[in-house]
């Protein structure tokens, strides 16, 4: 799900000074650095470029299929004036877990809407999407659910919500069986239901004829193998978790509509005034559909024969195209990156103006999106965002199925660092704005929500643990963005990749946890980058600092040189000093060290930064001027920026870095004057 990232005015001078310390490093030829010794810092200069640790290979050929658990064959009828689906059909459900089962857990998410008091209306999400009291109410009435393997009994007089003491919540009901489900035993249930759907909101609805009809269908929770239930109240900052099957899905609408769903069309049979359509989909955890009578159409094919098609709204035509060829860069993109698109199609739909609630939203095979490409201010970079980030997510919660309930930042946040990997590919440094010569790189405004907000918890947690939606936006969106844009800046970028190419390889179809992230990033950039990538889940935070120079008496020197003796030892350094320097905080990174000499020669050191404080010498031949910790800003969360540098005279600070700092704060008052 994207969430639109705001940044305020008064944030603004902000951003372009922090933009402006990023754009820094783009100047210098640097490596980055490679997986850290513990040995004391060394205080020779590093070698202009080093050898990366090589990269190791991809891991065996990916799963073409998932295990099927839960597999749906559904039928549903769309009643628009009603804003009706009447569906029925079966679900074929398999016990894979150790530990025979008395009950099954299922979620009926519409029922969040069923009144004003229900957990998801009730909880207040300022900062984030949804509206948080729809004019209609929605609902689901479970009519028939029939077990065939116990005698087709109706089991469903009987369910019982999992919060008997929040009796106005029924999202989240357990359904007592006549008799325990073996492990490995399957069994097929019938199904009957409706679906009333509200007016708009958080991710599904109608507006006038136009129907987002997700999470729609009484929906079995994950079984983990444990024997433990993935179940849980539908929370307005929670997203879902399933197992894998096959969808077989016909729908029947209105012939005028036009129809968006979940996986392939396999059959289209038209009456004089509906039209029935069947929809085919294997190793996918959920299906959605759009539908409306208004819909614009455009298909394309991307070069590995995938089938593209755009649905929208009369007049974005222009925005119809631009999105089908950001589909088609980012299925490439991803795919080189995480592994192929495993599916035959890709649908996109646009929503109509008025219901942006259902845009910005990921299901297998079909995204939602949303506004216009002729933004005034940022061109077609909002909309390109918003389609990059929903492509991503056909991977990242897509073809992983992770646990968007317990631990949104492996769906949010690695979807968000993708986004932003394309964003860079497709625009280079203007991957946020690009106005008038003004380029805004995005990892910049991610940097600026990750320590606006600050960690106030975990960045690991799970969604109901956050306060509000703007800090969890902040922190599973941005912060861990950032937090991996770290990893990247340190490690290298390609090591980066390589770790999240590995980690999406080896889960696909697995339902993948935060410690085979960490296994994938150890594997690759090593222990301390897993360390930090650890530490910095459980909200740790860092400021690195010069607080001193201590500068040493030069040594004496003779007036006249006599003739050096034929074996003379080299002179000693003429000057010597030691510079303090400070991590506070708990995210460990190495960084770098520049070290000024009035002769305008820089030696760089490495610091490994476990320890809290180091004392670096410095020896040379022109006395030490000035040092500066992390000079090609590779630590985007260092919380102050304004203490890595450390000068004898701060009346010469860094004349370079006033100067774009001036330009930064000249830019930002030319953006905001009238």
């Amino acid at each position: 799900m994207r969430t639109a990232l705001q940044v305020s005015g008064g944030l603004l001078l902000a951003l372009l000074a922090h933009h402006t310390a990023l754009q820094l490093s783009s100047s210098r030829a640097t490596p980055s650095l490679a997986p850290p010794s513990t040995a004391p810092p060394s205080t020779a200069p590093p070698p202009s470029s080093s050898p990366a640790p090589a990269l190791s290979a991809p891991p065996d050929p990916l799963p073409e299929h998932a295990a099927p658990v839960a597999s749906y064959t559904l039928r549903a009828r769309l009643e628009p004036l009603a804003h009706l689906v009447r569906g029925e059909g079966t679900l074929t459900w398999r016990n894979t877990s150790r530990d025979p089962q008395p009950a099954l857990y299922v979620h009926l998410y519409l029922n969040a809407f069923k009144s004003r008091h229900t957990l998801f209306q009730r909880t207040p999400i300022e900062g984030f999407r949804g509206t948080p009291h729809p004019s209609e109410h929605g609902w689901i009435d479970v009519t028939r659910f029939a077990i065939r393997d116990m005698d087709a009994r109706d089991v469903w007089p009987s369910p019982q919500p999992t919060t008997p003491d929040d009796p106005h919540d029924q999202t989240d009901i357990r359904v007592p069986l006549p008799r325990p489900v073996a492990p490995g035993e399957q069994i097929t249930i019938d199904l009957a239901w409706d679906a009333h759907l509200p007016p708009i909101v958080a991710r599904t609805g109608h507006l006038g004829t136009f129907h987002m009809v997700a999470q729609w269908f009484p929906k079995i929770a994950r079984l983990d193998p444990d024997g433990r239930w993935r179940h849980f109240p539908f929370h307005p900052l929670s997203e879902f978790h399933a197992d894998f099957g096959t969808y077989d899905v016909t729908l029947d609408v209105p012939a005028a509509y036009l129809v968006g769903a979940t996986g392939q069309l396999t059959t289209e049979t038209r009456a004089p005034d509906r039209v029935v359509r069947r929809y085919l989909q294997h190793d996918v955890h959920d299906f959605a559909f759009a539908a409306w009578d208004h819909f614009q159409e455009r298909t394309a094919t991307t070069p590995d024969g995938i089938a593209l098609r755009c649905l929208y709204p009369p007049g974005q035509d222009h925005a119809a195209a631009l999105q089908l060829d950001l589909a088609t860069f980012g299925l490439a993109h991803f795919g080189q990156a995480f592994g192929r698109y495993p599916y035959a199609t890709l649908t996109l739909v646009h929503p109509p103006p008025g219901a942006e609630e259902a845009g910005g939203m990921e299901y297998p095979t079909l995204i939602t999106t949303g506004g216009t490409w002729d933004t005034l201010f940022v061109g077609e970079r909002g909309l390109a965002s918003l389609t990059l980030h929903e492509v991503a997510h056909q991977w990242f919660y897509g073809l992983l199925a992770t646990d968007e309930h317990r631990h949104p930042f492996l769906d949010e946040g690695l979807t968000t660092w993708a986004e932003t990997d394309a964003l860079h590919a497709r625009y280079g440094a203007g991957s946020q704005l690009s106005l008038l010569g003004l380029d805004v790189d995005v990892t910049a405004t991610h940097r600026i929500a990750a320590l606006y907000a600050g960690p106030d918890g975990p960045l690991d947690q799970p969604t109901p643990a956050f306060m509000s939606g703007a800090e969890y936006g902040n922190q599973v969106y941005s912060r861990a963005s950032t937090l991996l844009a770290t990893l990247g800046r340190v490690y290298g970028d390609d090591h980066l990749r390589a770790a999240l190419g590995h980690y999406a390889r080896a889960h696909r179809f697995a339902h993948p946890t935060p410690d085979d992230l960490l296994a994938s990033v150890r594997r690759t950039l090593g222990d301390t980058a897993a360390e930090a990538l650890h530490a910095g889940l459980r909200g740790a935070r860092v400021d690195y600092a010069v607080t001193e120079i201590q500068p040493d008496a030069p040594d004496p020197l003779p007036a006249t040189a006599p003739s050096p003796p034929a074996a003379s030892p080299p002179d000693p350094p003429a000057y010597r000093a030691l510079v303090l320097v400070r991590r506070r905080g708990d995210l460990v990174l190495p960084v770098d060290i520049d070290l000024y000499a009035a002769d305008g020669t820089i030696q760089r050191v490495r610091w490994d930064a476990r320890e809290r404080a180091a004392r670096i010498p410095y020896a040379g031949n022109a006395p030490l001027v000035a040092a500066i910790v992390d000079p090609d800003f590779r630590v985007l969360l260092d919380e102050d920026l304004t203490n890595n540098a450390h000068h004898l005279d701060p009346a010469r600070l860094a004349p370079r870095v006033l100067e774009r700092a001036t330009f930064a704060a000249g830019a930002a008052l030319w953006a905001i004057a009238p």
